[in-house]
């Protein structure tokens, strides 16, 4: 399988630390849907991070429907309980990591591709506070870390979009207000897994 896109795009690391920890072997190609656009595009016509070539030469995209994919992969191992309640629970945690991660990359754009005078500030604003809101959440769900931290698809979600906020928006969250999510961050990009997927913040890739 190969994985295109490129790592400070926290939707494509979410899929490399997932793919990684569920034992799936896989080539991660560094494309970009904006310096190398027509590379990305020979793949993909959509232009879409990320994006998974499977070895039959399907090719999926949408991180979600990618780990979907992964996880009949790799059964019986998965990422997510199978004890109904637990799975809600998981998903939920799953859902507000992805509310912030597209908040956070709508900001982004926002400041980083529209000139300043096109810029809608009502609209920032209340991105931002979705943003805020869904990191709230998200706090008070996470379990408190500890020796019993693992790497699932709540963690790596919520991991991998807290680094990407905090490259991307110094200031907007603050790690004071979010001690579960600050140490959270700490312990996962210290992980196999994170590590061997580390953080790419040269360019924004989303």
């Amino acid at each position: 399988m190969q994985l295109i896109g490129m790592l400070d795009s926290p939707y494509v690391r979410r899929v490399a630390v997932s793919l990684r920890v569920l034992g799936l072997p896989f080539t991660h190609r560094c494309v970009s849907v904006f310096r190398t656009y027509e590379q990305f595009k020979a793949i993909n016509p959509v232009v879409k991070a990320p994006t998974l070539v499977c070895n039959d030469g399907t090719v999926l995209m949408d991180s979600t429907l990618i780990l979907d994919y992964a996880e009949a992969l790799a059964r019986p191992r998965s990422l997510l309980p199978e004890n109904v309640r637990e799975r809600a629970a998981a998903l939920r945690s799953v859902g507000l990591a992805l509310a912030a991660c597209e908040k956070s990359v709508q900001i982004v754009y926002e400041r980083n591709l529209r000139p300043p005078e096109k810029q809608h500030e009502p609209w920032v604003s209340r991105v931002t506070e979705q943003l805020l809101a869904a990191y709230r959440a998200l706090e008070t769900e996470l379990a408190v870390p500890g020796a019993s931290l693992e790497l699932n698809a709540a963690t790596i979600a919520a991991a991998t979009t807290w680094r990407f906020t905090q490259e991307k928006l110094p200031g907007t969250v603050g790690a004071h207000q979010h001690p579960r999510l600050h140490s959270l961050s700490q312990w996962a990009e210290a992980q196999p897994a994170f590590l061997a997927s580390p953080y790419d913040e040269t360019t924004l890739h989303v």
